[in-house]
C-alpha cells in the first residue's frame, strides 16, 4: 500500500522533466516511525466527525481501537454503496483500526472500557451528554482511572447550552451555521451539500484539538476534556459573515456560483458539453482573462480596478466570458488558460477525478490491498511530512474482529472472556 510521503513505494505514472529546483521532492528520509508511534486511541463514537479524527490519528501512527456494540455496529458499515455486503464507507472510515466489541451500558462493558482506558492516551466520544455519566464512564471515572487521558467530546450542539440535549447531525449545523443560507441560486431555496461537510469540518478540527490538549498535557502532565461542538468549525469555514453583520449589518445574500468579492468568478459550459470553472480573485488574474477573452477595453473601466467593483458588474463580465467559452472545446480552453497564466479548472465528477494526473503525481487517491475486497483506491493521508510519513496500513476491518487479541492484551483469560460474551458485554 502506498503512504502519501513516499508516493515511490508504489508503480507511478511516468512524470515529467525536472523542473526547478524549489519544485521538486526532497530525497526520501530513512524511514522513521510515524509521528504518533505510541499513541493509544479509543474510538467509541459514530457517524461520522468523531471516527474520522481517530481516524486521521490512525493516519499518523497511533493505534486506534474502535469499539463498537456487539450487536450494533458502526452506522458507517451500512451507510452509502456496498459490495458483496460490505459497506465500502467503513473501508475509509475504519482504516488503520483494531476493531473489537463492548456494550458500554453493561458492567462488563463498562469495566472493559475503564481498563481499556487505563492504558490510553484519548477517548473520542459522541453519544448525548450524560450519556457516559448515565454509564459510569464520565470524565470523572475516566479521569480517575487516567489522569492524562485525553476526552474527545464531539456533539452537534456542544456539553452546554439550550440545545445540548437535543439530537443534532451535520445537515443540521450546515442550517445552523448559515452555509445552507448563503448556497444555491439567488432565486432558489437554501442548499446542503451532498456530503458530510460540517462532520467532516468537525472531525479534521477534533484531530487538531486533541493534538493540542496532547501539547498541554507535555507540559502539564494532566489530560482534560475536548468539548467540540459540530456547530462550531463549520461557523468559523464560512468566514466573516458575523464581523461583517456585527459592525455593518451586511448580511451576505446567496449569489450561486458568483462571488460579492471578485468577477469574473463562474462555471462556464464549452462547446462540447462540459463546464470550466473561472476564478479572478488577483486583479493581474483579471486582466489576463479579458485579453484573452479579447475585451480589454473593460480593463480601462473604472469599476475593474477592484474585484468587490468587479463584482457588481458580474453580468457584463460574465457574458464576455461566457461567450468565448462557449465557443471552444474544454481542451481548448484550458490550453489556452494556461498558456495565458489565468486560473481554470475542469469541473470533474469523480471518473475525472480517478484519471486526473496531479492527483495521481501525489498519489492522492492511493491503493490499499484489503483481505475482503482486494485492492482499493482511497484517499491518501491528509498531508506529506518529509520524516515522519504517515500511512495506511490496512482498510477497515471486520466487526470485532480484534476483540479477543485486546482483550488477552489487557490481561483476560479465555474464561474471562467467555464469560464477558454470555454475559453480551462484548
Amino acid at each position: 500500500m502506498n503512504t502519501a510521503s513516499n508516493p515511490a513505494s508504489n508503480p507511478a505514472p511516468e512524470q515529467p522533466a525536472a523542473g526547478p529546483p524549489w519544485t521538486q521532492q526532497p530525497a526520501a528520509p530513512a524511514q522513521q516511525p510515524p509521528p504518533l508511534t505510541g499513541l493509544r486511541v479509543l474510538d467509541i463514537a459514530t457517524l461520522f466527525a468523531g471516527p474520522l479524527a481517530a481516524t486521521l490519528l490512525g493516519d499518523f501512527g497511533a493505534e486506534v481501537i474502535k469499539v463498537e456494540h456487539p450487536r450494533r455496529p458502526d452506522p458507517s458499515r451500512g451507510h452509502g454503496p456496498s459490495k458483496d455486503g460490505i459497506g465500502l464507507w467503513w473501508k475509509l472510515l475504519g482504516r488503520n483500526k483494531r476493531t473489537m466489541t463492548a456494550d458500554l451500558s453493561t458492567a462488563g462493558g463498562r469495566a472493559t472500557l475503564l481498563r481499556l482506558a487505563a492504558t490510553a492516551d484519548v477517548v473520542v466520544e459522541n453519544f448525548r451528554p450524560g450519556t457516559l455519566e448515565r454509564w459510569g464512564l464520565g470524565w470523572e471515572e475516566l479521569s480517575a482511572v487516567n489522569p492524562r487521558l485525553v476526552l474527545a467530546r464531539v456533539t452537534g450542539f456542544g456539553q452546554f447550552g439550550p440545545y445540548a440535549h437535543q439530537p443534532c447531525f451535520g445537515t443540521l449545523a450546515e442550517a445552523l451555521s448559515g452555509f445552507a443560507a448563503v448556497t444555491g441560486d439567488p432565486d432558489g431555496p437554501p442548499t446542503l451539500p451532498p456530503f458530510g461537510l460540517a462532520d467532516s469540518i468537525a472531525g479534521i478540527t477534533t484531530a487538531y484539538a486533541v493534538m493540542t490538549a496532547l501539547h498541554a498535557r507535555d507540559r502539564t502532565g494532566r489530560g482534560q476534556i475536548v468539548d467540540m461542538a459540530i456547530i462550531e468549525p463549520i461557523l468559523t469555514v464560512v468566514g466573516p459573515q458575523p464581523l461583517w453583520y456585527d459592525q455593518l449589518g451586511h448580511v451576505q445574500p446567496r449569489t450561486g456560483n458568483r462571488s460579492a468579492n471578485n468577477a469574473p468568478r463562474n462555471t462556464y459550459r464549452t462547446s462540447d458539453g462540459h463546464w470550466v470553472a473561472v476564478s479572478t480573485s488577483a486583479q493581474s488574474i483579471a486582466e489576463r482573462v479579458m485579453h484573452l477573452v479579447g475585451r480589454p477595453e473593460l480593463i480601462s473601466e473604472p469599476w475593474f480596478a477592484t474585484g468587490a467593483d468587479r463584482a457588481r458588474h458580474a453580468d457584463v463580465l460574465d457574458d464576455a466570458v461566457g461567450t468565448w467559452i462557449a465557443r471552444r472545446t474544454r481542451d481548448e480552453v484550458l490550453e489556452a488558460f494556461a498558456k495565458a497564466e489565468a486560473a481554470v479548472a475542469p469541473v470533474q465528477d469523480v471518473r475525472d477525478i480517478m484519471g486526473d494526473p496531479q492527483y495521481a503525481a501525489r498519489d492522492a487517491l492511493t491503493t490499499v490491498d484489503d483481505p475482503e475486497l482486494g485492492p482499493l483506491r482511497m484517499q491518501n493521508v491528509l498531508f506529506r511530512l518529509t520524516e515522519t510519513p504517515g500511512a495506511i496500513r490496512w482498510a477497515g476491518r471486520p466487526h470485532g474482529a480484534d476483540t479477543d487479541a485486546l482483550l488477552t492484551e489487557l490481561g483476560l483469560t479465555e474464561q474471562e472472556i467467555a464469560t464477558l460474551r454470555s454475559e453480551g458485554a462484548v
